[in-house]
């Protein structure tokens, strides 16, 4: 500090002595602006230079609090491509930054609740119905929704103070990296990407992106959970205060991990995708951390059963390397409890009927589930139904590649023979008749690197596919059913009379939902000619029919009287919103995520609280 500073900073009668920042135009902290060489650009007021560069197309590095930004003029089309392209992010949604509540409305409808949250000091990015033709499609591709932040720190303020329009702030690295924080790092790894930098001198220690949320069913719901709320705690329940020390790991995607501590659970910021070495390294680096700030010595280490995420893996090597507790718990139990346990449900309560609908998890069987009816408590998990397993054709290649799940559908529900006589002037089936069909026959046939899965997900991959939604594949977990949702939202309820039908089978004292009469309708309606949005409303209300349908059936013969409703699936406004409604309507207590995320960034905290639990419980 310069010597007034100091001065101020030091006399125990001055309001600075009790500040924290320090902000002065002699001793900083100090902007620069460079461009793609390192090579500092001379500007009078680095600022202002800096807005002229974004509105002359440009694409401009931005350090903030927690990390790097990309920022560019969201109403330059070809701008915006350039992004896409160089960043490698081709279909993802681009985050906006306004300088007020006035640009967004210009942009996006905006109710009481979401103005009071954009306002709110944690200043989250906001999903919000857009308005027609408001922004180039290439912000948010096959999207109905757009996310809206603002500013939120003095150098964000001074940005937009500048701006008329919407800039994009998407997050600061290549796609599927952490986000950059250090001034050198970024300019090596983002210098093909950025035209300019604008820097400043202050360290970030704390990785932190920004937090995403939406409001469905009136209440603010994460999609990521991170700057402005974590590492906020989370209360556990009545019944935990004797909770021991735990440390949850998380998931392999959306990671994030957990510790416990008295009654208190401590949920980390959104990590990201454990598919990168250098996530990886993030991962390791926020739990030391992590540890450190909360003088944290787990006796217990909370892991998922899949035993080939990293994280399980890095778990079991702290567990071993400690000669701690492991727990291992399976993945939609854990999404069931953290449901319950953010809702307030006490260690030693009633049942539930916990329902998961995700992409995957690894299953008490050794199978792959995703579409789950739970007997839950604390301690125990039972599943008593699930949507019928069908293959994932090609394993993770299913995934990436939704026509794959159409196909598995059609085949696992229809005769290809009987299809190909009715339906073979529709696209979807010659499309697929240029695949290699006898191959994947004998795949389906054999079971060669077919599991065979319950997944939800999958299910809104085959039929997105079969409209011609991502058909060939996917570049970002979800991309298929956020496109069917929003082609569905169009007409959701002029629809909602015409769901389409299922049936149930028992196997092995199991209820399955059989999907043979919705696929039925699904062909018929597109022989036909029916729009695509009327089909995709049509499916959405006959997913939401079924699963509310069969949870009442399994709430009387158990003597339940709660429901939780958990898993990614459920990031789907119409799904969520839907199953609230119809399981209302039974007087049935609905319990869905409102303090962590639906997706596997609520999983930690489920774990811990199992683990917890059945410590507590096990005498």
């Amino acid at each position: 500090m310069c010597k007034a500073c100091q001065q101020e900073y030091d006399n125990p009668v001055d309001r600075r002595f009790h500040a924290q920042p320090n902000a002065c135009k002699k001793c900083g902290p100090r902007l620069s602006l460079l461009d793609n060489n390192a090579v500092v650009v001379e500007a009078d007021d680095d600022v202002e230079t800096t807005c002229k560069l974004i509105k002359q197309g440009y694409i401009v590095a931005i350090k903030g609090n927690g990390g790097f930004h990309l920022a560019c003029d969201a109403m330059n089309v070809e701008t915006v491509k350039t992004l896409r392209k160089r960043k490698r992010r081709y279909h993802k949604p681009f985050a906006l930054m306004v300088r007020d509540i006035d640009v967004i409305k210009q942009y996006a409808n905006v109710n009481e609740i979401e103005e009071h949250l954009l306002k709110d000091k944690t200043a989250p990015v906001l999903v919000l119905t857009a308005k027609e033709n408001s922004l180039p499609d290439d912000i948010a591709p096959g999207q109905n929704t757009l996310g809206f932040m603002l500013p939120y720190t003095p150098l964000h303020q001074l940005l937009l103070s500048e701006m008329q329009q919407p800039i994009v702030m998407t997050s600061g690295n290549s796609s599927d990296e952490p986000q950059c924080i250090d001034n050198e790092v970024a300019l090596q790894q983002l210098k093909k990407i950025a035209d300019y930098f604008l820097l400043h001198d202050r360290d970030i220690v704390n990785r932190l992106d920004d937090s995403v949320i939406r409001i469905m069913d009136d209440k603010p719901r994460f999609f990521r959970r991170a700057r402005g709320f974590a590492p906020e705690s989370i209360a556990l329940p009545n019944g935990f205060e004797q909770a021991p020390d735990i440390l949850a790991m998380g998931g392999e995607l959306k990671n994030t991990f957990c510790l416990t501590k008295g009654n208190e659970a401590i949920l980390s910021q959104h990590i990201g995708d454990l598919e990168e070495l250098a996530a990886i390294k993030d991962y390791r680096h926020q739990l030391k951390l992590y540890r450190q700030l909360f003088e944290h010595k787990a006796q217990i280490i909370a892991v998922d059963k899949h035993p080939d995420y990293v994280s399980t893996k890095l778990g079991k090597e702290l567990a071993n390397e400690g000669e701690l507790k492991l727990e291992e718990i399976q993945h939609h139990h854990a999404h069931i409890a953290s449901c319950m346990a953010e809702h307030g449900l006490p260690l030693n309560s009633r049942l539930v009927l916990g329902i998961a609908m995700d992409g995957l998890g690894f299953g008490e069987d050794g199978t792959i589930w995703g579409g789950e009816f739970l007997l839950t408590d604390y301690t125990r998990c039972k599943r008593i139904a699930a949507l019928e397993s069908v293959p994932m054709l090609g394993g993770t290649k299913a995934i990436l590649e939704p026509w794959r799940n159409t196909y598995a559908h059609l085949m696992h529900y229809m005769n290809w023979q009987e299809i190909k006589d009715q339906y073979s002037e529709l696209d979807i089936i010659r499309y697929l008749e240029d695949k290699p069909l006898k191959n994947l026959d004998t795949m389906m046939k054999k079971g060669l690197n077919s599991p065979m899965a319950s997944s939800c997900g999958r299910l809104f991959d085959a039929v997105a596919a079969a409209l011609g939604i991502c058909r060939d594949a996917v570049s970002h977990e979800g991309q298929a059913a956020i496109q069917l949702e929003a082609l569905a939202s169009e007409v959701w309820l002029e629809e909602k009379e015409n769901a389409y039908l299922y049936s149930t089978i028992t196997d092995n004292d199991h209820s399955l939902i059989n999907w043979q009469p919705l696929w039925s309708s699904v062909l018929k309606d597109m022989h036909e000619g029916k729009d695509r949005k009327t089909i995709a409303a049509r499916f959405h209300h006959g997913l939401t029919k079924a699963i509310a349908e069969v949870a009442q059936v399994l709430c009387e013969k158990n003597d339940l009287e709660t429901v939780g409703l958990n898993g990614g699936v459920f990031q789907n406004r119409l799904l969520l919103e839907g199953m609230i409604e119809r399981l209302k309507e039974t007087n049935l207590q609905v319990l869905s995520p409102l303090k962590s995320p639906a997706n596997d960034g609520g999983l930690a905290f489920g774990q811990a609280v199992v683990a917890a639990a059945r410590e507590l419980q096990k005498d």
